[in-house]
C-alpha cells in the first residue's frame, strides 16, 4: 500500500475526454493564482488553455494518520460515504452527471489527506463545484447506508490486503518501521476496528473535518482565474465555515537504534523479494536542502534504468530481476526511504540484498560524481516541466503539497532548490540516514524457503 491512495475508487484519475483541437496558449498560462474564500477555503487555479478540459480537485486535510485511537479506517470509510445521497441529490446522481458529459470522477485516501476529483469540460465546472459543495455538509447518513458501505470496505480489505501476500507483508513492515507515529496503522484500517465503525463515528468525523476551512480546492485547465473565483464563491462560498481545527500534532517518532526484520513465507509466492526502509525527514520536517538531497539520492541510487542499482544488479551482474529506490517526500510528518530488489534466475535473494547494501556503502564512503548528480537534476527538473502537460499531475502536485503543510511558493521554487543540491549534500544524507543498523527489512519468501 502506498501513501498516495486506497479504496475501490482508485487513487489516479481514470478515463479521458475526447478532445477537440486545442486552442492557442493563453496569456495567463503558468500564472498560478491562489486565494481564500471568506469561509477559509483555499483555492488554487492553474490555467492551461491547450485543450478544452479541466481537472477539479477538493483536498481535505484529514487522512488515516488523524483518526481517533481505535477507529482505524474511518477516513477511508468516509471517502466511500461521500458518494451517497445528500438532501439535494439522490445516490448515484453525481456519478451519472459526470458520465453523461463524458467526464470522469474518483477519490482517494492517504495518511495525510483525502481527495475528490473530476475531469470534465470547462462548461461543467460550476456544476461539479455545486455537487462537491453540497456533499461537503449535506450527506444523509442512515444506519442502512453505514452498514452497506461498511460491508464494502471489509470486503475490500479481504481482497486487497488479506488475499495478497505482498500487501500483508507491507502492513507488517509499516507496523515495525514506525514505533510511535500513526503511519504504522494501515490506511484501510485494521479489520477488527473496521467491523465496529458505526453511524455516530461517521457523523462525528464528518462534522469535525469536512468543512471549507479544512479544504483546498485545486482547479487546473482551460479556465480563467477570475471566473473560477466567482464560481467558487457562488458554490463553496455558501458553505458555512466550521470550528477552527486544532493543529495536526501527532505522536513523535523516537530515535531508532535497532535493525529489525519481518519475514513472510507463503505458498503463493514464486519469486522472493526484499525491501529495506529507513525513517527520514519529509519536505515538511526536513532541514533546508535535506529533502531535495534525499530525492536526488533516490534518483541516483535506484530511480530508473540509468540508476546505480539497475546498472550494477540488472545489467552488469545479472542477479536481479528488479531493483530500485524511492523517497516519499510529500508527507506531513517524517517519512521513509526505501530500497528493494528481487533475484533473477539462479541468483539468491541474499546476493541481491548484499549488492544493494554495497551500492549504498559506496555512496556513503565515496559520494556521487558531479556528472551523475547533474544528470539526476536534469531529469528531475525536466519532470516538473513535463508535468505541465498533464493537468492531473499539476493538480496533484499542488494539492498534496498544500495538504501537508506547504504552499504554492514551495511548488514553484522546487526546481531551483533541486538545482542547489551539491554532491556533498547527497553524500551527507546517505551517511546520516541510510544506516543498516537503524533499518527495517521485509522478506517475502516462497513456502519452500521457510527456515532457510
Amino acid at each position: 500500500m502506498t501513501p498516495t491512495g486506497i479504496g475501490l475508487r482508485a487513487a489516479l484519475l481514470v478515463g479521458t475526454l475526447a478532445l477537440a483541437a486545442a486552442p492557442a496558449r493563453g496569456a495567463d498560462d503558468g500564472e498560478v493564482k491562489d486565494f481564500l474564500l471568506d469561509n477559509g477555503m483555499e483555492v488554487v487555479v492553474i490555467p492551461d488553455h491547450r485543450a478544452p478540459i479541466v481537472t477539479h480537485m477538493v483536498w481535505y486535510k484529514i487522512g488515516s494518520a488523524d483518526e481517533p485511537p481505535g477507529k482505524s479506517g474511518i477516513a477511508h470509510f468516509f471517502e466511500h460515504l461521500m458518494f451517497k445521497a445528500t438532501t439535494n441529490h439522490a445516490a448515484g446522481e453525481f456519478d451519472r452527471a459526470v458520465s453523461e458529459i463524458g467526464g470522469s470522477n474518483n477519490a482517494f485516501t492517504s495518511y495525510d489527506y483525502t481527495a475528490f476529483h473530476e475531469t470534465v469540460p470547462p462548461s461543467a465546472l460550476e456544476q461539479m463545484m455545486g455537487f462537491e459543495a453540497d456533499r461537503m455538509r449535506n450527506l444523509i447518513l442512515t444506519d442502512d447506508v453505514i452498514k452497506t458501505e461498511r460491508d464494502v470496505i471489509l470486503e475490500e480489505r479481504r481482497s486487497r490486503i488479506d488475499g495478497n501476500p505482498q500487501a500483508v507483508l507491507d502492513e507488517e513492515v509499516d507496523a515495525t518501521l514506525w514505533q510511535n507515529q500513526p503511519y504504522r496503522i494501515p490506511v484501510i484500517g485494521w479489520m477488527q476496528e473496521m467491523e465496529q465503525l458505526n453511524r455516530p463515528d461517521a457523523k462525528a468525523f464528518y462534522d469535525a473535518y469536512y468543512r471549507p476551512n479544512n479544504a483546498v480546492l485545486v482547479v487546473a485547465g482551460d479556465v480563467d482565474p477570475d471566473a473560477v473565483k466567482a464560481m467558487a464563491e457562488r458554490t463553496y462560498g455558501k458553505v458555512a465555515r466550521g470550528p477552527d481545527l486544532r493543529p495536526r500534532i501527532r505522536p513523535v517518532e523516537p530515535e531508532q537504534n535497532t535493525k529489525r526484520t519481518v519475514t513472510l513465507t507463503d505458498a503463493r509466492v514464486s519469486v522472493p523479494n526484499f525491501s529495506t526502509q529507513w525513517v527520514v525527514p519529509s519536505y515538511h520536517t526536513a532541514r533546508p536542502g535535506e529533502a531535495e538531497a534525499l530525492d536526488l539520492l533516490a534518483e541516483i541510487l535506484g530511480g530508473d534504468n540509468r540508476s546505480r542499482l539497475y546498472q550494477q544488479l540488472v545489467v552488469k551482474q545479472g542477479i536481479a530481476s528488479e531493483t530500485g529506490a524511492y523517497f516519499q517526500g510529500t508527507m506531513l510528518d517524517a517519512t521513509n526511504f526505501t530500497v528493494y530488489g528481487a533475484p533473477r534466475g539462479d541468483a539468491r535473494l541474499a546476493d541481491v540484498e548484499a549488492a544493494v547494501d554495497a551500492e549504498i556503502a559506496r555512496i556513503v564512503k565515496d559520494g556521487v560524481s558531479d556528472d551523475e548528480l547533474e544528470r539526476a537534476k536534469t531529469r528531475y527538473v525536466r519532470s516538473m516541466i513535463f508535468a505541465r502537460d498533464k493537468q492531473d499531475d499539476m493538480a496533484n502536485m499542488y494539492g498534496s503539497t498544500l495538504a501537508t503543510g506547504g504552499n504554492v511558493k514551495d511548488v514553484q521554487e522546487w526546481p531551483d532548490r533541486i538545482r542547489k543540491v551539491t554532491a556533498d549534500d547527497v553524500k551527507a544524507v546517505a551517511a546520516r540516514y541510510l544506516v543498516l543498523d537503524r533499518s527495517t527489512t521485509g522478506y517475502l519468501l516462497p513456502q519452500q524457503q521457510a527456515g532457510n
